[in-house]
């Protein structure tokens, strides 16, 4: 957990400095920041699709894989602040992370043939 409490506290501060302060959110800010950061992840999501030869009809393409690491990163500079908002902690995500990891393998062992969402309830 050490490396990822560091991400949020690195986040937290840079969302600080850009005027952007999670803690003790309005539902109306957090509304607000949900929407503005999950843009920003659809945002990125285009640049790193971008960094992949997509156009099947162009030949000058080729996979820039540097930047997409860059992209990757800068979605996880988006998807802690959106936890932040959401008032997630590091430890909040891991437990969620782990719960839903078992989730998804309970689905792959059952051949996951029908949409269930009740067996994510608990998270």
């Amino acid at each position: 957990m050490d490396k990822l409490d560091e991400l949020f506290d690195l986040q937290d501060a840079l969302n600080k400095r850009i005027g952007v302060d999670t803690d003790g959110m309005t539902q109306e800010d957090k509304t607000k920041w949900v929407l503005n950061y999950t843009r920003a992840m659809q945002q990125e999501m285009s640049e790193l699709i971008d960094s992949v030869p997509w156009k099947w009809w162009a030949k000058y393409q080729e996979f820039d894989e540097q930047n997409a690491k860059v992209e990757v990163v800068d979605l996880f500079h988006f998807l802690i602040s959106l936890a932040q908002v959401l008032g997630m902690t590091p430890e909040d995500v891991h437990a969620a992370y782990t719960k839903k990891n078992k989730v998804n393998h309970d689905r792959q062992d059952s051949g996951y043939s029908e949409k269930d969402e009740d067996d994510s309830r608990h998270i």
